[in-house]
């Protein structure tokens, strides 16, 4: 202990390891080696003081270098137990670096890791998510089957906690305990089937490993989950991608019909009609109708495409593969760009893009021939990648090419490469054999290889040609007594064999030369290679067959030769040729058939790719890479001849939104409609605001009934509902509509939540209480929300909606008609920045419980407090023939879906004639959820429109591209987002505030140091700045240098808070807590633009 007080708190670790590395005595007797593990057995003696002394900064230090040593491959084992000690520390740093440690050793050293045990189950309940997650790592690399109990209850722990990260690592350690404990299969597939319900992308990679590893047989597991795996597949972790791609090839091939049917047509309409609809119903192709793409079929093309840009080359290969197994033959090609890019990455890379593209160009040579100098070899290629090159060269050739291929193998032939030269002449054979009109051509360019200086040139172009000649034997004769001539200049034994066998198989077409080889033969007989002995007696017992009189005595003389041959092989063939060709008395019955045994007529040889056959394995897997079966690869099954219900997939996908969907628009609410009593209590018209007041009781209550929510208690319900049925009574006497107008607006039951902001923006003038007043006009969003799911509701709130739909007035109960073209014209009031209003202890008592779902109740959605009126040019007068279009973002929430983002289209006649029937046309992606504008029937010229929109961007920047038609043109527009546009404010107290955020940490956060412009430093100027970027709610603060602002995103509801510190020196840092961390990075860069500038 004493040698560690001496340290200081940065250097002195370092400094007792480099003098123990320092120390090493190599000199001593014993040798270098005993000096050697002298040497480490101090390093490690030493790292044991830091480990057990009491400064944090030894420990962290010791700790670091550790992990350094394990990350060079060195073994620490031996100081396991002084790790372990410290597995209880406070310090985050020196916990998690100790959890590294202990996950690499745990299954090594079980014993003294089962002694912390009880440890690693109290980090399970951590308030730090990372300390969590390490724990059930090192749980989870702990393998002995005592602790299974342990294990499984810790991974279903996990797998319901709140961090994204623990519920990941739980997906993690689900394979680890299947290894371990078969057994627990069941168990495990219910944790995965839950884990895939998960929303967050952060997990749905691991889970699918899990699912893949676990239960890959299990699809029924993959129905319920299919398009939201579809959708968070842009934004899952690149490895996860590469996993859920491959899952979802095998499941479209056991769930969708073939596209590759003759005939096949591919109809987007069915695609919108199939997202559009809430309805069950789908277009189901009759037997004797031509072949319609499953929607769900091209959402998965349609998601994995924008993949194809993907900076990971696994990634790019695995859609590739998808696209190659799945897609219609007419849509491969899109893949094919990637691929040739991924030709530029490293050679380990190349080797695998260039075996799968070998394989896809066998099948479809034009997805590949308009590259085809990308895979012209290069000096610098490793000789493995110049034969792949050579391979989809030699595929790719066709009658059009085939000169420039020729011309580029000539060069490839004088390469020092003799492999590739041998395996380019190879190549040459193949074209020849494929291409007829090149055939002589590449035989007498190979003729011409024959008087090469090189050997293997040489020899490798002899056994081409023997092949070629084996196709057109009776044409070649000339060739063959062509190659007689060099005979005596080649001694590559394979090349002399080849001649030898030409020579015996076509003796009959050149009887004068034949004799004369096996003449020479019999010279250098005994000094020949076994090869070339073995073709000579062929030649000598074809010869002896065929012109006896001239080579009897030659070819005994060479099988006397043959008989005492210092080769068994040679011996053994002699005596056997001896006998079939000889005849005598030992003789068999095998005589009579010798010239049948010999001069048999032989198939010629196909030359053939070596990946013909390649396909029947999966693209990109490693069985295709090796062209064998692996352990654990899963065949990719054939197209089923009748596809599946759809209804597996459907009826999970709906009911959720039926039911989710109102009740995050009652939450939205439930704060503002606690703010519509307090307004009431200000009012002066007692009648109206009572009956509108208790109107929005009797809604809210309902709903809540019709919820599946427990917060609220009997007692309040019953009280609640029994003043709800007052004060609607009253709401009906003092209301002075009549039935046919309450039928008109039940038709119209998206037009009450567009009004209501009409009223709030003339009440806020009125009052001067900007607050509160903006609050009570959102309060009808609970009594629209309710009408939407009950028909009771409705007729209650038909008077209140009169009032509030009125145009803005004095008087509130104006029952006078205002089209929804008309409200587009009413752009919210800007307001100040929204404080908490003081609500009375009773109301404060009679409001608890109206939470309407298990979402937080401190962070309610309200209206925008900032309008800003950002227009953007969607379709210029010059493109669009005198038709010009604008749009913006107002901010409101959208009528049809609250999932939509709501936008603003002017539409505006720049002509000198009239426009008729604008309306949108087809839209991209074919799965956009888009709610188009009913059709503009007649625009006069100089005349404007403006009609509203609503989007689903999915919590995407994406654009949303879409055809906007008149009569006669299509004109392609485009609608961007920025990022802040796709937030909705969120009502929320500083308190709250915090707390969300501490939920937030870790990868939820993005922070970034930023120089504010000094016109910028004021509060209202910051909320301004803020706001004219992100559509949030100002939270309120009573620090002066601190700025927050809370939003929620449109489609998910996902929470975003923002928050700035104002430091010295006009510096400032800006933090995002979100879980949508892509929508962070992005709004943070707007902002910080935004706060920059003067």
């Amino acid at each position: 202990m004493s040698t560690a007080v001496s340290y200081n708190d940065q250097g002195g670790a370092e400094a007792a390891v480099e003098a123990a590395l320092e120390s090493t005595p190599t000199s001593s007797g014993t040798g270098a080696a005993f000096g050697l593990f002298r040497t480490d057995f101090k390093k490690n003696e030493d790292l044991k003081e830091m480990l057990e002394s009491n400064k944090e900064s030894l420990k962290l230090e010791a700790m670091k270098r550790i992990v350094g040593l394990i990350a060079k491959g060195k073994n620490s084992s031996e100081l396991f137990p002084a790790v372990v000690k410290n597995v209880a520390n406070k310090n985050i740093e020196l916990k998690k670096l100790v959890y590294v440690y202990l996950v690499r050793y745990a299954e090594e050293q079980q014993d003294l890791a089962l002694l912390s045990i009880s440890t690693f189950q109290r980090a399970l309940k951590d308030p730090n998510q990372f300390i969590r997650a390490s724990a059930l790592r090192v749980l989870s690399s702990i393998r002995v089957p005592i602790i299974v109990p342990i294990m499984m209850l810790a991974i279903k722990e996990a797998a319901s906690d709140l961090s994204p990260y623990v519920r990941k690592t739980s997906a993690h350690a689900i394979q680890k305990l299947h290894s371990l404990d078969p057994d627990q299969k069941e168990h495990l597939i219910e944790v995965i089937e839950k884990l895939l319900k998960d929303k967050s992308t952060l997990v749905a990679g691991s889970v699918v490993m899990a699912f893949e590893e676990v239960c890959p047989d299990r699809i029924d597991l993959i129905h319920k989950n299919y398009r939201k795996l579809c959708n968070l597949l842009v934004d899952v972790e690149e490895w996860g991608q590469v996993v859920i791609i491959s899952m979802l090839t095998r499941y479209a091939r056991t769930q969708f019909l073939s596209p590759w049917k003759e005939g096949a047509t591919f109809d987007e309409n069915d695609d919108k009609s199939f997202y559009d609809s809430d309805s069950e119903e789908k277009k189901v192709p009759t037997e004797a109708g031509p072949y319609v793409m499953d929607p769900d079929h091209r959402l998965l093309l349609r998601n994995t495409k924008p993949l194809l840009q993907s900076r990971n080359t696994a990634v790019v290969m695995a859609v590739a593969q998808l696209y190659w197994h799945l897609a219609p033959k007419h849509e491969v090609g899109v893949v094919t760009k990637s691929l040739v890019r991924l030709l530029r990455s490293h050679r380990e890379v190349q080797y695998v893009v260039l075996q799968n593209i070998a394989t896809m160009s066998i099948r479809r040579k034009g997805m590949f021939e308009p590259f085809m100098k990308s895979f012209y070899v290069r000096s610098t290629d490793a000789t493995h990648i110049k034969t792949l090159k050579l391979e989809i060269l030699t595929n790719l050739a066709n009658e059009a090419s085939i000169s420039t291929i020729l011309r580029e193998f000539q060069t490839y032939v004088k390469s020092q490469d003799k492999a590739f030269a041998a395996a380019t002449i190879q190549a040459i054979g193949r074209c020849a054999t494929n291409i007829s009109e090149v055939t002589d051509t590449c035989l007498n360019g190979l003729v011409l290889l024959l008087s090469n200086r090189d050997e293997t040139v040489v020899a490798e172009s002899v056994v081409v040609i023997k092949k070629l000649l084996q196709t057109q034997p009776t044409q070649h004769s000339e060739i063959i007594k062509h190659m007689a001539k060099l005979f005596d200049n080649i001694t590559v034994p394979m090349a002399r064999a080849s001649i030898l066998w030409l020579m015996g198989e076509y003796c009959e077409r050149v009887p004068k030369i034949a004799p004369d080889i096996l003449r020479k033969m019999a010279k250098t007989f005994t000094t020949e290679d076994d090869i070339v002995k073995l073709q000579t007696v062929n030649l000598a017992a074809k010869l002896y067959l065929t012109n006896s009189k001239q080579t009897k005595l030659l070819t005994q003389y060479i099988l006397n030769l043959g008989k005492y041959d210092q080769s068994y092989d040679i011996r053994d063939r002699t005596r056997f040729i001896r006998q079939l060709i000889v005849p005598g008395e030992k003789s068999g019955a095998l005589y009579k058939y010798a010239r049948r045994i010999l001069l048999a007529p032989k198939p010629a040889p196909l030359l053939e790719s070596a990946f013909k056959d390649r396909d029947r394995f999966q693209l990109g897997s490693l069985s295709h890479s090796l062209n064998i079966k692996a352990a654990g690869y899963q065949e990719l099954s054939d197209w089923p001849a009748v596809a599946p219900d759809q209804s597996a997939r459907n009826v999970e996908i709906v009911e959720p939104v039926k039911e989710w969907t109102p009740m995050l628009g009652k939450v939205k609410k439930s704060k503002p409609d606690d703010k519509f009593y307090s307004d009431d209590e200000e009012e002066k018209e007692e009648e109206g605001s009572e009956s509108s007041g208790s109107e929005d009781s009797s809604s809210s209550s309902d709903s809540t009934e019709g919820s599946d929510t427990e917060d609220e208690s009997s007692e309040e319900s019953e009280k609640t509902s029994s003043e709800s049925e007052k004060s609607s009574s009253e709401s009906e006497k003092s209301s002075s509509e009549s039935e046919s107008e309450r039928k008109t607006k039940k038709r119209a039951k998206k037009a009450p939540q567009k009004k209501r902001e009409t009223p709030a923006a003339d009440r806020d003038s009125e009052n001067g209480n900007g607050p509160v007043s903006q609050e009570s006009s959102s309060s009808p969003d609970v009594s629209s929300s309710s009408e939407t799911d009950s028909g009771d509701s409705d007729s209650d709130a038909a008077p209140k909606k009169s009032a509030v739909g009125s145009k803005p007035k004095v008087e509130v109960k104006s029952k006078q008609e205002v089209s929804l073209l008309d409200l587009d014209d009413f752009s919210p009031a800007p307001a100040n920045i929204p404080t908490s209003p003081a609500f009375p202890s009773s109301l404060l008592s009679d409001l608890e419980g109206l939470s309407l779902s298990n979402v937080s109740s401190t962070v309610q959605v309200t209206i925008p407090s900032f309008g800003p009126v950002k227009t953007y040019e969607l379709l210029h007068h010059m493109t669009g023939k005198g038709l010009s279009a604008k749009y913006h973002f107002p901010r409101q929430p959208c009528l049809y879906q609250p999932s939509m983002v709501a936008v603003q289209v002017i539409l505006t006649n720049n002509s000198d004639h009239v426009l008729e029937e604008i309306h949108v046309g087809d839209r991209s992606p074919a799965g956009l959820n888009v709610h188009c504008f009913n059709a503009v029937e007649r625009l006069e010229p100089e005349a404007s429109v403006t009609v509203s929109m609503g989007i689903d961007f999915s919590d995407s920047t994406q654009a949303a591209n879409f055809q906007l038609c008149t009569k006669e043109d299509r004109f392609a527009v485009s609608i961007q987002p920025a990022v802040g546009e796709l937030l909705m404010p969120a009502s929320v107290t500083q308190q709250d505030f915090s707390k969300e955020q501490g939920k937030l940490l870790g990868m939820n956060e993005t922070s970034a140091t930023i120089a504010m412009a000094t016109a910028n430093i004021s509060s209202h100027t910051v909320s301004k700045q803020v706001l004219s970027v992100a559509n949030v709610g100002v939270v309120s603060s009573n620090q002066n240098n601190s700025h927050r602002f809370a939003g929620r995103t449109v489609s998910s509801g996902a929470l975003v808070l923002v928050s700035l510190e104002l430091k010295e020196a006009a510096a400032a840092l800006l933090t995002i807590n979100t879980e949508k961390s892509v929508m962070a990075s992005m709004l943070l860069r707007d902002l910080k633009q935004a706060l920059a500038q003067v």
